[in-house]
């Protein structure tokens, strides 16, 4: 049987890449001192130095610009049905007039 997925705070995440990055530990000693896997802190490391200003959003939570990103690729999904129904109307109304 497999053990139960632990999950960490965000809050826990930051203090633990502070505490690697702010003291002179490397990562199996501060893995260690944490009781987290080595490999997890140093995917930790990298997420949050790729980007310090939102590290771990979080299951469900979406950064400003992926969000973004999301909400124009739906109004453009949108634009091009509408653009496909006024065609079709068009289309229909010239047959109808000739």
């Amino acid at each position: 049987m497999k053990k139960p997925r632990r999950k960490y705070t965000r809050e826990f995440k930051i203090e633990a890449v502070r505490l690697l990055t702010g003291s002179s530990l490397t990562i199996a000693q501060a893995s260690r001192d944490l009781g987290i896997n080595p490999n997890l802190l140093a995917r930790w490391k990298k997420e949050f130095v790729n980007d310090s200003s939102q590290p771990f959003p979080g299951t469900g939570h979406l950064k400003p610009e992926e969000e973004e990103l999301r909400r124009l690729r739906r109004e453009n999904a949108l634009l091009r049905q509408e653009r496909d129904i006024l065609k079709k109307a068009a289309a229909f109304f010239a047959k109808e007039s000739q």
